[in-house]
């Protein structure tokens, strides 16, 4: 009998030990499980809410952005400041809601824009574009518009191969969803953008 004594508390060690480890194991794929999960939501909840992820298609903004470049868009940015003259902005495309386009604002609510032969005029001033080449620039005019209070006026940068308000009119603020930030793709032009 005390042989078998003797031997009871280290049968009883084993299982304690091999249920502690299955349950450790357990308990880290747990932890683990939790972890992603909350990592998930947290990716997802910023690409909705703060940034998204957006190719560019066309060459309307060159050579700022190039087609195919891949960027970053703030979309929370614009809840705390407003636009701004010079952002480059990605917004619905008025006359069809399920396109986005990506353009520079040249004109604020209220001011009035004027192209002639191909220099940007707002409220009778040029404008001091150094993002335009002038390669870029076409040599037509446009006709004074007043922007709405509601809206912006906006171009590419490369002014002979962009269709913007010139074409379709201004954009309405409810239809800008953020300000592009950030380049990520190609690797070689990775940062901030200007």
């Amino acid at each position: 009998m005390p042989k078998y004594e003797s031997r009871v508390p280290y049968f009883c060690e084993a299982i304690q030990r091999h249920s502690t480890g299955r349950f450790s194991a357990v308990a880290a794929l747990q932890s683990w499980t939790r972890d992603i999960l909350f990592a998930t939501l947290t990716a997802i909840l910023i690409v909705v809410f703060v940034i998204q992820p957006v190719r560019v298609e066309g060459t309307s903004m060159q050579p700022n952005l190039i087609d195919q470049e891949r960027i970053f868009v703030n979309k929370l940015g614009y809840y705390f400041s407003g636009i701004k003259r010079g952002d480059v902005v990605v917004f619905w495309y008025p006359k069809d809601r399920n396109k986005s386009f990506i353009k520079r604002v040249v004109g604020l609510p209220g001011e009035t824009v004027e192209v002639r032969k191909g220099i940007v005029y707002v409220d009778g001033r040029s404008l001091n574009e150094h993002y335009v080449l002038s390669k870029h620039v076409d040599r037509y005019w446009y006709p004074p518009k007043r922007v709405p209070w509601d809206s912006y006026f906006v171009m590419g940068d490369h002014r002979n191969s962009s269709n913007d308000s010139r074409h379709w009119g201004c954009v309405p603020v409810n239809s800008i969803f953020g300000k592009a930030v950030f380049r990520y793709w190609p690797v070689t032009k990775i940062g901030l953008l200007d």
